[in-house]
């Protein structure tokens, strides 16, 4: 892929999450999961990928598709850092002030980034869609939905 510009990132307040996450009910990945790639790094139906992460522990929870899109074993243990290893330089240093802004600001966020998927090394965009969870006034997870752009 060539090194093409991708957009800033952008945050939206949480009032505005249903609108946000309209495609997630659209593309549902729930069942794009049912259908396993042929291979490990083929991506699943819809290119889409659900996805969570606890802010206590930095643990993530993924639909089959975020597998897919990052080409690693679907069910495999993946760690944040493990996860962040694949974002290019520049996606992951966007990516990062972006989500502190989301967490500290209680607001969703839309970015895209770019990726090495790591089983066959190919460059991926990524739109990145997600949003705080909160209990209260703390929030105490992100989640969210990418997409293969």
């Amino acid at each position: 892929m060539g090194s093409t510009s991708l957009e800033p990132g952008f945050t939206w307040p949480l009032s505005e999450h249903p609108r946000q996450f309209d495609l997630g009910h659209i593309l549902n990945s729930a069942v794009s999961d049912a259908i396993t790639p042929a291979e490990i790094g083929a991506l699943g139906l819809h290119h889409t990928g659900l996805w969570e992460c606890n802010l206590k522990d930095n643990s993530l929870i993924w639909s089959g598709g975020s597998y897919d899109i990052f080409g690693l074993r679907r069910g495999s243990a993946v760690t944040r850092e493990q996860c962040l290893a694949h974002y290019c330089e520049h996606s992951r240093a966007r990516l990062e002030a972006l989500r502190r802004h989301a967490i500290r600001r209680r607001r969703g966020f839309t970015i895209d980034i770019e990726i090495r998927s790591a089983a066959i090394g190919e460059r991926r965009r990524v739109r990145v869609i997600g949003a705080p969870v909160c209990d209260g006034d703390a929030v105490v997870r992100l989640h969210g939905l990418k997409l293969v752009i």
